[in-house]
């Protein structure tokens, strides 16, 4: 989903019309249509006014699910891990995977992510 659909998304959730949500955010009702039918992008200080006012992270509206976020704040700690997981969560064909590790403890995903990233790394060093 975009910015723009999640954001709409989360409004209509709360309950709010784009007034309303315009409104507590501070921000035009015609910015914030325009910004649901992602005629625009929103800077980083218009997107934190409205996940405040949605009551939801700003990763939320910018299309992250809780897993991904999960994942993100457990590698926080490990650059190289969390570097390759920036990459990683873009694959579609591993989507699933990563929604199965909500139960896993941290250690359990940081070592699932390693062995992704081991196999990685062999198959870049086999096709060189």
């Amino acid at each position: 989903m975009t910015i723009g659909e999640n954001i709409k998304k989360y409004r209509k959730e709360k309950g709010l019309t784009q007034k309303e949500l315009a409104e507590k955010s501070n921000l035009s009702r015609s910015y914030l249509a325009d910004l649901e039918r992602d005629r625009y992008n929103p800077s980083l200080d218009s997107l934190k006014l409205i996940a405040n006012s949605l009551e939801v992270d700003v990763s939320i509206l910018l299309g992250e699910n809780n897993s991904t976020i999960k994942i993100s704040n457990i590698l926080k700690d490990d650059k190289e891990l969390l570097d390759f997981w920036n990459i990683l969560k873009e694959r579609e064909d591993l989507q699933l995977l990563f929604k199965q590790t909500k139960d896993l403890s941290p250690k359990g995903i940081q070592q699932v992510i390693r062995i992704i990233k081991a196999i990685e790394d062999e198959e870049d060093r086999e096709n060189e």
